[in-house]
This record gives C-alpha cells, sequence and structure tokens, in this order.
C-alpha cells in the first residue's frame, strides 16, 4: 500500500494488480489468470496466496479501511500536545496520501463493495465510521461552535472532495504530486472552515 516503503511481498504485488485490473475493468471483468499474468505467476499459482477473487477483494476493501483507521490513529498519537488545527492538517494530508497513490481502491470501493459478504461489508462500515468520527472529534476541537452532525457531514463531504482523484486521469488535469496535494489540502480547510463559519 502507499505507507509502505520497502519491497513489496508477493501477495502484496497480487493485490495491487488485482485493485488495477479490478477498477479498469470490472470485478467481473477480470480473471485469475490476467491477475497471476501481471505479477508473473500462473493463474492457479494465485491459490497460494488467496482462495479467489473474492478472498482479494475483501481483503483488499477492508485493508485499506483498516489502514486509514491505524494510519490516522498513529497521526493522532505523534501529535500528542499539538494544537487542533496541526492535527486536522495531518489528518488531510493522512487522507490526500491515499487519495492520490491509491486511487484504483477508491474505485474499487464505490462499484465492488456490494459484492464482498455480508461480514465483510459490516467490517468495512465499522472501520469506516471509526475513521469518520475520529475526524468528527478533531473537526470540532478546531470549531468547537460545530455541532455534531453538521461536523460529520462536513467530514463525509471533505472525504467526497479528496476521493474525487480518480475522476482527473486524464494526461494534464492534476498539477503535479505536490500541486495536487496543495490544492486538495487548500481545498479541505476551506471546506471545513466553511461549515464552521458562525
Amino acid at each position: 500500500m502507499a505507507t509502505r516503503t520497502d519491497a513489496p511481498t508477493r501477495r502484496e504485488q497480487i493485490l495491487r494488480e488485482a485493485a488495477r485490473l479490478f477498477a479498469e475493468r470490472g470485478f467481473h471483468g477480470v480473471g485469475v489468470d490476467e491477475i497471476g499474468a501481471a505479477v508473473g505467476i500462473s493463474g492457479p499459482g494465485l491459490y497460494r496466496h488467496f482462495a479467489g477473487k473474492d478472498a482479494m477483494l475483501a481483503e483488499l476493501l477492508v485493508g485499506i479501511s483498516d489502514s486509514l483507521l491505524t494510519g490516522a490513529k498513529r497521526r493522532l498519537g505523534d501529535a500528542d500536545g499539538a494544537a487542533p488545527e496541526a492535527v486536522l492538517d495531518s489528518l488531510i494530508e493522512g487522507h490526500i496520501d491515499f487519495a492520490l497513490d491509491d486511487r484504483p481502491l477508491i474505485t474499487l470501493h464505490d462499484r465492488e463493495l456490494d459484492r464482498l459478504r455480508d461480514s465483510d461489508r459490516k467490517l468495512v462500515r465499522q472501520l469506516q465510521r471509526q475513521y469518520v468520527e475520529l475526524w468528527v472529534g478533531v473537526v470540532r476541537e478546531v470549531y468547537p461552535e460545530l455541532a455534531e452532525p453538521a461536523a460529520r457531514s462536513a467530514v463525509h463531504s471533505v472525504f467526497g472532495l479528496l476521493n474525487s482523484t480518480p475522476h482527473l486521469t486524464r494526461p494534464g488535469s492534476l498539477p503535479g504530486r505536490t500541486g495536487t496535494a496543495e490544492l486538495l489540502h487548500r481545498m479541505a480547510r476551506g471546506a471545513f472552515a466553511a461549515a464552521g463559519a458562525p
């Protein structure tokens, strides 16, 4: 995933290519042989790592929700004693990293979440709720006049803004990673400021 800096394992390579292919052609438009070919192994060789495509999809969608929550908790721990604005900036930066580096997973979540088994889908939703509530707490520290339901709506709206990156894929549609990250950050802070305005 985006947070790793060492060489990916074979399992991670498979997941990355599966996410890319599923996002490009849809879950049912991709076979295990194609995923295997993308990482240089036979389709049946994938079964040494995963029970099947359904298991890959579940690991991708549960995994990214868990990764976002874990990363946000770590950022909060690292920012212990920092000003609430700095904590909010850190959360925004973390989500922007995801939105820019894991765009296929955003597409995959939007299109394929309903294909998960009920238990996996419930787990994704549970992790997402915890992630949202963590943000709500920080946003309300920065904007104490903002009621909790309004803060929650603002957080969801900012996620929608940040997660729009898969739609910006034409050459030249993004001003480079640094410029895009800065733009998204300003827009996110602007949205929260507008929500918190008296």
